[in-house]
């Protein structure tokens, strides 16, 4: 197989996670997919320096993430809210398991950034804490902290709807 055509293989395979993460980073369809077209254009243009193809996912990872950070060096762009985004793997849930899912996403996109991040790489991409903390450029140990607080504060934002919930049964 030559270069393009491993390449090529390499986008059919990760655009859709790349793009998923990138909707999280940014909230917005139109940014998301320019950072994954300019993750990808990157990524072709520095394909030689990828050491191990077992770590593909997480180098495109951490393209993306530099790609969003230079979009605040430039300027802040308009965000558009997640909830109006619709998600095909939700058509085939109940009324309320949809519900569910809104919570919970509505609760994520509440956490501060440092919590959210590494908790939407787990749940969403399925990295594990050795990937996000290759992305992040932190420790595993500050990782498994920075998860273990994100879940405690998602259950902390969620109690509150969930009592209310179990009121109007």
């Amino acid at each position: 197989m030559d270069p393009q055509e491993s390449f090529e293989e390499l986008v059919k395979t990760y655009s859709t996670e790349i793009y998923r993460y990138a909707y999280w980073l940014c909230r917005d369809e139109a940014v998301a997919s320019d950072l994954v077209q300019e993750t990808f254009l990157r990524a072709w243009r520095s394909i030689a320096q990828l050491r191990e193809v077992a770590a593909v996912k997480a180098w495109l990872i951490t393209i993306v993430r530099r790609e969003h950070a230079r979009l605040f060096e430039r300027k802040r762009l308009p965000t558009e809210d997640i909830d109006e985004v619709p998600v095909e793997d939700e058509l085939n849930l109940s009324a309320d398991a949809q519900m569910d899912v809104h919570l919970v996403r509505a609760a994520m996109a509440e956490l501060p950034e440092k919590y959210r991040e590494p908790l939407v790489m787990q749940v969403v991409m399925g990295m594990s804490c050795k990937e996000i903390a290759q992305s992040l450029e932190i420790s595993e140990s500050a990782v498994m902290t920075q998860l273990f607080r994100a879940r405690q504060k998602l259950r902390e934002l969620l109690e509150p709807s969930e009592t209310i919930a179990e009121g109007q049964r």
